[in-house]
């Protein structure tokens, strides 16, 4: 097995140094930022339905249409954004149905 020669050992501790400045440089250390969705909060659409069901025969039509529509069409960006809307209220649903903690 050949040793490291003095060359390989700074090309190597080079590397390491660019990896450690960029990690400096990122706040969350080069993992998945810590603000959720991008620093905005989800906005619930209350005008949907509060049921369910309801909002799942509609995510199932909206991936029906996302999957019709050619894709990065305004028919595909518009059925992504009602698939949005109809999972921010699914999930508010479900989290209001879950007993507070304590």
């Amino acid at each position: 097995m050949a040793k490291d020669t003095a060359k390989d050992t700074a090309k190597h501790a080079s590397k390491d140094t660019k990896r450690s400045r960029a990690k400096a440089q990122d706040p969350a250390g080069g993992q998945h930022h810590a603000a959720g969705a991008h620093g905005q909060p989800a906005k619930v659409d209350t005008s949907l339905p509060a049921t369910r069901d309801e909002l799942m025969a509609l995510h199932a039509a909206a991936r029906a249409r996302r999957n019709a529509a050619p894709l990065d069409s305004p028919a595909f960006r518009a059925a992504v954004t009602d698939l949005e809307r109809i999972e921010v209220r699914v999930a508010a649903i479900e989290r209001a149905q879950d007993p507070p903690l304590g």
